[in-house]
């Protein structure tokens, strides 16, 4: 054969017939499961045709028009006004905010609590460590459910009835001795009562938190360029907090205090954080705390010694190594 011979055409492909579905093994698997699916939906359908007629027969329907019918029941924290005559349909939306208002909550808290068990595992202080290392154990040991409930009784019967309610903040002077209850309904506070001109507050935080952004990417770049560290901390709480303080003062504090008053076997007015709010945060926010814990230990302990040997010989403190230098790393680990 010729160097410069055309190479030989592949062999023309053959053309699909019916019989190649069940033939061709090409074709067989996929029309065995498209055969296996259709008889499954069949077999759906017939179940929930067979239900249909069976409601029918009794009279009944099957819609989504309960959604709609008053719910009948009461919610006893509830974040919108809600009441037993209110509809299915705005009880789930309760449902659905409460449970959104404890993972906000529970998230916040966890990662604190996490964090912060987490390096204390790693403490020289061997009894601190101990101490710590026995609470995770216990912790993660032991069902949530458990814990809620544990949690729930403690709070129940630990603190008093109404009418001998705690004033933790009695000592106060600006507070005052009948602002803040303790008592085994709850913590039973004044609610804020927004005035007008009150708008202004929310526009100052909006401005501290841009603010804030573009400091720390400032502060960021400044220290990449020439080594010089920022108080960034300081600095964004004082936009954050300092900055809506300020204009709250200076557009004539915009805001009433709608104060609770003992009025029968409970308190009326303010606002109140039950008990089962309470329990369902802490428990929640320890049980995770625990396991966060375990995550920020061996993401720091991934992070090789001589980081730290190296930031210590250049001067930096522990604190500063590990805020620095060992948890920028670790985040590469804890994160995911």
């Amino acid at each position: 054969m010729s160097a410069n011979a055309p190479p030989a055409s592949a062999p023309p492909s053959e053309p699909f017939r019916i019989s190649m579905l069940w033939q061709d093994s090409r074709y067989r698997g996929i029309t065995i499961q498209i055969l296996a699916l259709v008889a499954l939906m069949l077999f759906i359908g017939f179940l929930v045709n067979n239900a249909l007629n069976n409601l029918k027969l009794l009279g009944l329907e099957f819609s989504y028009g309960i959604l709609s019918s008053p719910s009948n029941y009461d919610i006893n924290q509830t974040l919108i006004e809600y009441d037993s005559r209110s509809s299915h349909w705005r009880a789930a939306l309760v449902g659905l905010i409460n449970t959104g208002l404890v993972a906000v909550c529970g998230v916040f808290a966890a990662t604190l609590i996490g964090f912060t068990a987490g390096v204390l595992r790693l403490s020289n202080n061997w009894l601190v460590e101990k101490v710590v290392y026995c609470w995770v154990e216990f912790t993660r040991n032991v069902p949530v459910l458990l814990q809620i409930l544990l949690m729930h009784g403690i709070l129940i019967h630990t603190f008093p009835r109404p009418k001998q309610a705690l004033t933790p903040l009695a000592d106060v002077p600006l507070i005052g001795n009948d602002a803040i209850f303790l008592s085994n309904r709850g913590l039973t506070m004044p609610s804020p009562v927004p005035e007008a001109g009150f708008s202004w507050v929310w526009w100052a935080l909006l401005a501290g938190i841009i603010g804030t952004f573009l400091f720390r990417r400032y502060a960021r770049t400044l220290q990449a360029e020439t080594g010089r560290i920022l108080p960034v901390i300081w600095v964004s709480l004082g936009l954050i907090i300092g900055l809506p303080l300020l204009v709250y003062f200076i557009v004539g504090s915009p805001l009433g205090w709608d104060e609770p008053a003992m009025k029968g076997f409970n308190f009326q007015g303010g606002m109140t954080i039950r008990p089962e709010f309470m329990a369902l945060w802490l428990a929640l926010s320890l049980y995770t705390g625990a396991f966060i814990s375990e995550i920020v230990r061996a993401g720091i302990l991934s992070i090789d010694h001589g980081q730290t040997e190296a930031a210590y010989a250049i001067g930096l403190k522990s604190s500063w190594t590990m805020r620095l230098v060992v948890l920028p790393q670790a985040m590469r680990v804890i994160i995911p």
